[in-house]
């Protein structure tokens, strides 16, 4: 279980580490750490729970009507769409780079196999 859990940390690492973007966060998301946390804690110095303040703004949050909603909403979709012209160009890198290593690795096999082809008439030549 444990080994689990650390191999799938150690992929996500190695994600960060290539420069992957990160997923945008959702309209609660937004309404959460831009404003609400902030404000729960003002109000709530003593509280040390993330699920405390995680409980109070899904309350609150689903106690609010759609027009309060609205610029979270828009906020998010912006970041959204940030999102997906970074990752398209992320995605456009991984590709170029990927055909160029794959076009690399096959003329590195094609040489070996060119010099193990050489080394068997060299010994047909012998007999």
């Amino acid at each position: 279980r444990l080994k689990a859990a650390g191999g799938a940390s150690k992929r996500k690492k190695d994600a960060a580490a290539a420069g992957k973007p990160k997923r945008p966060p959702s309209a609660f998301f937004v309404f959460m750490w831009s404003e609400f946390r902030q404000q729960y804690n003002a109000e709530n110095p003593n509280n040390k729970s993330v699920a405390n303040v995680s409980k109070a703004a899904g309350e609150k949050w689903r106690a609010m009507s759609d027009e309060e909603k609205a610029p979270y909403v828009e906020k998010a979709e912006q970041k959204k769409k940030d999102y997906e012209k970074t990752k398209a160009t992320f995605d456009n890198k991984e590709s170029a780079s990927s055909k160029k290593a794959k076009t690399q690795n096959d003329e590195e096999v094609k040489s070996e196999v060119e010099d193990e082809g050489s080394d068997e008439e060299n010994e047909d030549d012998d007999e």
